[in-house]
C-alpha cells in the first residue's frame, strides 16, 4: 500500500469533516451520497455511518443509507463495519483493514479505511491495496479547498 493513496484516504475525510462543519449535516450528507460529486473520484468515495453502524450516506450506492451494516462481513468473516463503529466510538478516530471487491480489476483486494468520529456522523474513505487502476487515478488528482465550499 502506497503512502500516496493512504495519505488521500485521511486526506479525504479531513476534507468531508471540514465541508460538514462549513455546510451543516443534512447537505453534508446529501453531498457525500451524490455519486457525482465532489467526494467521489476514480474508485475513492465518502460513506457515512452513525454510531450504531447504520449508512447515513454512501458515495457510490445511495441504496445502502438507512440500512444497518453492522453485522457486514469481508470474504474472511471478518466483522470490519463493527470494528470501524466500536474503533470511532471508543478512540475517535483509526484504520480498519478488510478484503473486498474491486470493481475495476473484479478481484478481492485488500482495502484500508481511515475514518474520524465527529458529532454523531463517522465519515469514512478507502483505498484498495496499490493496483494500475490506482496509478491511473493519480493523474487525475483534483485539489479543494474550503474556499471552494459553499457556505449554508
Amino acid at each position: 500500500m502506497s503512502t500516496w493513496t493512504l495519505d488521500k484516504a485521511r486526506g479525504w475525510v479531513d476534507e468531508a469533516r471540514q465541508f460538514y462543519l462549513l455546510t451543516g449535516k443534512r447537505i453534508a450528507l446529501a453531498e457525500f451520497t451524490n455519486p457525482t460529486g465532489m467526494f467521489t473520484e476514480c474508485e475513492m468515495y465518502i460513506f457515512v455511518l452513525n454510531p450504531k453502524g447504520t449508512m447515513l450516506a454512501h458515495g457510490v450506492n445511495e441504496r445502502f443509507v438507512g440500512e444497518e451494516f453492522l453485522d457486514l462481513e469481508d470474504v474472511d468473516g471478518k466483522k470490519f463495519i463493527k470494528e470501524i463503529v466500536d474503533t470511532a466510538n471508543s478512540a475517535g478516530s483509526g484504520w480498519v483493514e478488510y478484503k473486498w471487491y474491486h470493481p475495476r480489476t473484479k478481484q478481492i483486494l485488500q482495502k484500508n479505511v481511515y475514518f474520524e468520529k465527529i458529532d454523531d456522523l463517522i465519515i469514512c474513505s478507502g483505498v484498495y491495496s496499490e493496483s494500475a487502476a490506482d496509478k491511473i487515478c493519480r493523474t487525475a488528482v483534483v485539489i479543494r479547498t474550503p474556499a471552494q465550499v459553499p457556505a449554508h
